[in-house]
C-alpha cells in the first residue's frame, strides 16, 4: 500500500489549541486569526468525476472558500472560482456534493460554522451547481432561509434535492427544475445531533436517515432515542422506524449511527459507535450488529466507496492512528490493510469521506485536525 499526504494548506499550531482555544474561543475569534481564516481547512466530501479525472472537493474554511477540485493528471489542486459567488457565512461543503446525470453537473450544498448569534445575520444553505464543462457555477437557490444544510442526496428519476439541514434539523427537497421546496419533517430530539454525517437513497430511491425522540416530560430522551428514519420514493413525509442499530454488547438501546452507505447489493450499512458496521434490512429497517474493526481505542468509519475491485474502502480509526479498511460486504468480513501514514512519517488525523478514482485509486478526506491543515490522502494498494 502506497500512501501519500496532498497538501492544500500545510498550517501548524502546536498545542495551542488544548491551551489557548479549546472551549474558549468563539466563531468571530477564529476569523479573527489569520492561520485559522486563511490556512486552516478540513476535507470534508469528495466527488470523482471521470470526464475531466479531477476529485472535487468539499472544504471547510473560516475564509469561506470551500469548493476546490484535485487534477489528478497533473496532480495538482485547482481553484474553480467559488470565490466569486461566495457569501462570507459559507463554511463548508460537508456530504453535499453529487453529480446529476441529466445536465452533468456537480450539485452542492452549504452548511455553517457560526452560533445561534448570527442566525439573522447568515442567509442559510445555499443549493450550488457547478458545470465541469464550462466552469460555470451558480447559486441556484437558498431552500430554507437562515437555515444551513450538513448532506444532500440525490432522487435522479424525481430531479429530487433532499436536504438534511441544520439548525434545526428536519429534512427538506428541492426540486431541481421547479424550484419548489419542501419540509418532509423535523428530526432533531432533545440535546445533541440526531442526525448522521450523510443521508442515502436505497436502490429503490427511498431516502434514509436518523432521529431521536424528544421525550420532553422526561430528564432523559433514553437510550433507545436515537432510531432511523426513512422517505419512501417520491413521498412528502417522513415515516419514523421504531427501529435503531443495536447496541454491540447485546443491551436494550439504539446505538448513535454516524454513516450510512449504499453498496449496491439490496442493503444499506451504517456505522455507529467506534466504527463499528450495521447492515440495515430496507424493508423494515431492522439492522444487524457485524463487527468494530477497531475495538482497542478510539475509532470512527464515516465513509465507505466502492473499489474497482468489487471490495468496499473505507478509513477506521481516528486521532493520528487511522487504518484502510477493506469489507468484503459479500460475506461481512473485513481486513485491516495499514495505517495511513505518508513516507515522511506524517500520519492522517482522521477521515471524513472517501471515494475512488482512476484505476482504484482512493482519495480519503482528512478532517478537524486541532494540529494543522487537513490534508488530502491519495492511496494505492
Amino acid at each position: 500500500m502506497k500512501v501519500k499526504s496532498l497538501k492544500l494548506y500545510d498550517v501548524r499550531f502546536g498545542n495551542q489549541w488544548f491551551d489557548e482555544i479549546l472551549d474558549h474561543w468563539d466563531y468571530k475569534d477564529f476569523l479573527a486569526h489569520p492561520d485559522w481564516r486563511k490556512g486552516w481547512i478540513s476535507f470534508d466530501s469528495a466527488l470523482y468525476n471521470e470526464s475531466d479525472n479531477r476529485i472535487y472537493l468539499g472544504i471547510t474554511s473560516f475564509n469561506a472558500d470551500i469548493f476546490m477540485a484535485y487534477d489528478c493528471s497533473t496532480e495538482k489542486f485547482i481553484d474553480i472560482g467559488y470565490k466569486k459567488i461566495a457569501d462570507p457565512f459559507d463554511a463548508k461543503f460537508h456530504r453535499s456534493l453529487v453529480k446529476r446525470n441529466a445536465d452533468g453537473c456537480i450539485y452542492g450544498a452549504i452548511a455553517l460554522l457560526h452560533c445561534n448569534d448570527r442566525y439573522f445575520d447568515a442567509p442559510g444553505g445555499a443549493i450550488i451547481r457547478y458545470n465541469p464543462e464550462t466552469g460555470e457555477m451558480t447559486r441556484l437557490a437558498t431552500p430554507m432561509p437562515h437555515i444551513y444544510i450538513q448532506a444532500i442526496a440525490l432522487d435522479q428519476e424525481r430531479d429530487l434535492l433532499y436536504c438534511q439541514c441544520f439548525p434545526p434539523e428536519c429534512i427538506i427537497t428541492y426540486n431541481i427544475k421547479s424550484g419548489e421546496v419542501k419540509n418532509l419533517g423535523v428530526i432533531n430530539g432533545a440535546s445533541g445531533f440526531a442526525q448522521g454525517e450523510n443521508i442515502v437513497l436505497d436502490d429503490n430511491s427511498n431516502l434514509w436517515s436518523t432521529w431521536a425522540l424528544t421525550r420532553a416530560w422526561q430528564s432523559s430522551a433514553g437510550v433507545e432515542s436515537n432510531r432511523l428514519l426513512k422517505v419512501p420514493a417520491g413521498a412528502e413525509r417522513i415515516d419514523y422506524l421504531k427501529a435503531g442499530l443495536p447496541k454491540r454488547d447485546g443491551s436494550y438501546g439504539y446505538e448513535k449511527m454516524e454513516s450510512l452507505f449504499n453498496l449496491g447489493d439490496g442493503y444499506l450499512y451504517a456505522s455507529a459507535a467506534n466504527g463499528s458496521l450495521y447492515r440495515i434490512n430496507t424493508e423494515n429497517g431492522e439492522a444487524q450488529y457485524l463487527f468494530t474493526p477497531v475495538s482497542d481505542r478510539s475509532s470512527r468509519l464515516s465513509s465507505l466507496t466502492l473499489g474497482k475491485d468489487g471490495y468496499a474502502y473505507g478509513v477506521t480509526g481516528r486521532e493520528g492512528k487511522c487504518e484502510l479498511l477493506r469489507f468484503d460486504f459479500r460475506n461481512t468480513s473485513y481486513e485491516l490493510l495499514g495505517s495511513i501514514v505518508d513516507d515522511s512519517g506524517e500520519a492522517c488525523w482522521q477521515v471524513h469521506d472517501i471515494t475512488v478514482g482512476k484505476n482504484g485509486v482512493l482519495y480519503a478526506c482528512e478532517n478537524d485536525n486541532p494540529y494543522r491543515s487537513g490534508y488530502l490522502w491519495q492511496i494505492e494498494i
